[in-house]
């Protein structure tokens, strides 16, 4: 065994050099101590030479400096005194060579010892940065042992030369740059602590690290250094990111913290944002269609009339989350913030992290940069028609671009133009055009920051490609109802009447006369009489609403419709020998409102303000289909326009949405739910 001293030469070590001239002297001291332990065992006399020739002070002082030394906190400077076995790295890789591979493995041994000590990681990386030329594909496991070396949370002078070593690797030997980022992006979630009990391994959590911020800055600030010496690095980048991206049952810290950085990824490699949002979006969405909207808020009520303390102890009885514990679970649970729903959870905080990445982007210094904010819009609206737009009853994720129309009309506009086109377009999917439909409706009816004019000019659109769509089938041989065959058109109609009923008092709350001719140019009676009866297929709780706004404004009586569509929806049987009957399907175009409330609590701050909540109609009353409709006189009539309410017999307070409990539609196929315990964030 030898002490040996860092090689001299390097930078790092140039900024330190008193404080490595001290360390010889203590090594000095160190062996003139060992001997004169020696001399006193073979039985020689040194004291009385040490008293004559003035050694024995000395010796007590560098004995009493090293004690000190070692009463230091060197947790953020490099060890003072490194101790090693077998020659340098240079001389190994040669015996290597040679066939000799005892201290190969010595090396390896050495570089893999978990109390290895700062000191000794900067020498080793000064070896591997002389001889990086020689670190052949021959010496991969080698070079994967040295890039697991403990740098993140070590000194300075170990994090600089580490990210040396890192270029000069990559820059001579290319064969090694997946390696390289594997190992920075295995370091963007919290690290695992293995606490050991007895004779069992136990994982503990280390997310309370208080040096996990600065360790996700030195992976990112690696990552630079690396793009910076291998131009092609965000090529094999994405890739890797993808692969290492997190099961979705991980716990919402360790999802949050990857997703955070992959986003931050997209600051200096610009190149790769598309992509990145692509892929957090596409598991934001897996979660998303696991936790349906009836499922959150049935979990949500229970939670809520659960008392204090009931049921608990139970739900944390059995805690298989291996990052989080119930002690959080209660703290958090308390303060109202956290989803009952343990997907739903998860969802909330990577949503979170999205719509604040979304902000960060577009505002600078409290401004709004509108070329940033185009070009994030683009990337999403992209993202939108690969992954969003296709996906059935997702609730929450697509509330990321809503949020950002939010930001600028002319972006709203966009957005309302590109659902327009997807939605007339007959190149396009039926299933893809009634969705854009759906999109539209829901948008308009409840983004708070959208002005009337846009709804009308919207309006204007919709309803002539309706007449059109009629002209066109009237006289053919198709003009019945079919929703194989008239998808988008019964779907589009829905949207109109949808928007009608959220936006009629606002159309004509500046002007009524103005107003009503508006919504009478419309010519909604010939869309409601025409043969391919919409009302027959669209969602009874919208088709109620909007006769009873229509009748209300006197546009058109749908109620005269509705009883003769109730009349002729008949039970169907099963088998021609008889048998149970099937009920009727209430939703025939399977539709739903892709901008029904927002559930998610923490993440519901950014949509809250923007958001147009169902307002309970103080004016008009919905009529039971069912009943027998009494025709009013022309004075009874004439109420609506001294400001009267209609009396009705039943009234419906419900919100006309596609999530009523008699109304809900079929759940996603093919996404299996996701069971696991409820975790706190």
């Amino acid at each position: 065994m030898a002490g040996r001293e860092p090689e001299e030469g390097s930078s790092i070590m140039e900024s330190s050099g008193d404080e490595w001239s001290r360390v010889g002297e203590v090594a000095k001291g160190s062996k003139s101590m060992k001997g004169n332990k020696r001399k006193k065992k073979d039985g020689a006399s040194s004291s009385g030479t040490d008293s004559e020739g003035g050694e024995d002070p000395k010796s007590s002082f560098l004995l009493q400096f090293h004690m000190e030394l070692e009463d230091r906190d060197f947790i953020n400077t490099p060890r003072m005194k490194t101790v090693r076995f077998g020659g340098n790295v240079v001389n190994t890789l040669a015996k290597f060579e040679r066939g000799d591979t005892s201290d190969y493995e010595l090396l390896k041994h050495q570089l893999t010892d978990p109390d290895i000590k700062d000191g000794q990681i900067i020498n080793w990386l000064q070896e591997f940065r002389n001889c990086v030329t020689q670190l052949s594909k021959d010496h991969e496991q080698l070079v994967y042992v040295v890039l697991r070396l403990p740098w993140l949370g070590r000194s300075t002078a170990v994090v600089e030369e580490y990210l040396a070593f890192l270029s000069n690797l990559v820059s001579a030997q290319t064969v090694y740059l997946r390696s390289c980022l594997k190992m920075v992006v295995s370091n963007f979630t919290p690290g695992r602590a293995l606490i050991r009990e007895g004779d069992v391994d136990i994982s503990d959590s280390d997310d309370d690290d208080e040096n996990l911020p600065r360790n996700f800055e030195l992976c990112h600030q690696a990552l630079q250094v690396i793009g910076r010496y291998v131009p092609s690095t965000s090529r094999f980048l994405m890739p890797i990111m993808s692969e290492n991206f997190p099961f979705v049952q991980k716990s919402s810290r360790t999802l949050e913290c990857y997703a955070h950085n992959l986003l931050r990824v997209t600051v200096y490699f610009p190149v790769l944002r598309r992509d990145v949002l692509e892929l957090v979006i596409s598991r934001m969405l897996k979660l998303d269609v696991s936790a349906t909207r009836s499922d959150i808020e049935e979990m949500e009520e229970n939670s809520a009339q659960q008392p204090e303390g009931g049921g608990a102890q139970d739900e944390c009885l059995f805690n298989m989350d291996e990052d989080e514990g119930p002690e959080t679970n209660a703290s958090e649970a308390a303060g109202g913030t956290v989803m009952a729903h343990p997907v739903a959870e998860r969802l909330d905080t990577l949503m979170g992290v999205l719509l604040s990445y979304i902000k960060d982007a577009c505002y600078v210094n409290g401004c709004l940069e509108l070329d940033r904010t185009k070009d994030l819009y683009r990337d999403l609206i992209s993202v939108f028609d690969k992954l969003v737009l296709p996906t059935h009853a997702s609730s929450h994720v697509q509330y990321a671009l809503f949020y950002l129309c939010s930001f600028r009309l002319g972006l709203a506009e966009a957005f309302l133009e590109h659902l327009w086109k997807v939605m007339q377009s007959p190149a396009q999917p039926a299933i893809l055009r009634q969705a854009a439909a759906g999109y539209i409706g829901s948008f308009l009816a409840r983004a708070k920051f959208l002005p009337v004019a846009t709804v009308r000019a919207c309006l204007d659109l919709l309803v002539p490609w309706m007449h059109r769509y009629i002209d066109g089938q009237e006289s053919g041989s198709k003009a019945f109802c079919d929703v194989a065959l008239h998808g988008p058109f019964y779907t589009t109609c829905q949207t109109v009447f949808y928007t009608l009923i959220f936006r009629h008092r606002a159309i004509i709350e500046g002007s009524m006369r103005q107003g009503l001719a508006y919504l009478q140019s419309l010519n909604l009676e010939r869309i409601v009489m025409c043969r391919l009866n919409p009302l027959k297929v669209c969602l009874p709780a919208v088709t109620n609403m909007f006769a009873a706004v229509t009748r209300k404004y006197q546009l058109v009586f749908c109620y005269t419709i509705i009883e003769r569509n109730n009349r002729l929806m008949l039970p169907t049987v099963r088998s021609s020998q008889g048998g149970s009957t099937a009920p009727a399907n209430t939703n025939p175009l399977d539709s739903f409102f892709p901008f029904d409330p927002y559930l998610l609590k923490r993440s519901g701050k950014f949509i809250e303000p923007l958001y147009q909540v169902w307002e309970e109609p103080g004016d008009s009353e919905v009529e039971a289909p069912r009943k027998p409709v009494r025709q009013c006189s022309a004075e009874e009539d004439d109420d609506f326009l001294r400001g009267e309410t209609v009396q009705a017999d039943g009234v419906v307070g419900m919100t006309p949405g596609s999530y009523e409990s008699h109304l809900h539609s079929p759940r996603s196929v093919g996404s299996p739910p996701i069971a696991f315990l409820q975790r706190p964030f």
